[in-house]
């Protein structure tokens, strides 16, 4: 009589860990779909992220030409910077990835400052009233494109960490979620404070 109990229990036992294994199996599946869910929703709000600084870039971009131009009406010998922020310009819009979009901007943002500068040598050019609403209108997008890059920064911060966490790495290594090194950084002239010369 207890050969069938034992046997019944043994049945029993083999069910148990059967079904134990198999809500082990699910809890793992659902744990790696949910990990993956949260990098692709981390990577899609990165490029989310780019695509809102391209469109502020793109912005400036379209306002260098009639910059450039009203400049060159007051100061035609300063061709070599007209051409560097030309070339410059061009190099952005040609650039193939986000890190050599990110390095053209950086350098383009230098020329443009270099022209302003030139600019605040000709009285007559910043009593221009085309120049004036040029360079409130370039103010305002560079102060756009500061809250852009943050914002992108963030968001590269934000996917790089998920994507260099355990276990999220073993997840992201299989994916092919790599880590991306696209952040803006402050120039390194950014760090010395400028020379003041009132002269002597």
């Amino acid at each position: 009589m207890s050969g069938p109990v034992s046997g019944a229990t043994r049945s029993g036992g083999k069910w148990i860990v059967l079904i134990v294994l198999l809500g082990a199996i699910a809890l793992a599946v659902v744990w790696g779909v949910s990990l993956n869910n949260s990098l692709v929703a981390l990577d899609e709000h990165r490029k989310t992220a780019w695509a809102q600084v391209q469109t502020v870039l793109q912005r400036r971009y379209d306002l260098i030409p009639n910059l450039v131009n009203t400049v060159k009406g007051y100061a035609a010998h300063e061709r070599e910077l007209f051409e560097e922020v030309t070339r410059l310009r061009s190099q952005w819009a040609a650039a193939a990835d986000v890190d050599a979009q990110v390095r053209a901007a950086g350098e383009l943002e230098r020329a443009l400052g270099r022209l302003l500068f030139v600019a605040e040598r000709y009285p007559d050019l910043k009593a221009n009233q085309n120049f004036l609403d040029l360079q409130h209108e370039l103010a305002g997008t560079e102060n756009r494109i500061t809250v852009e890059r943050q914002r992108y920064n963030d968001a590269v911060r934000a996917y790089n960490t998920r994507v260099r966490q355990f276990p999220a790495n073993l997840i992201a290594g299989w994916r092919g979620f790599a880590p991306s090194d696209a952040y803006f950084e402050a120039e390194s002239s950014a760090q010395t404070p400028p020379q003041v010369d009132f002269g002597t």
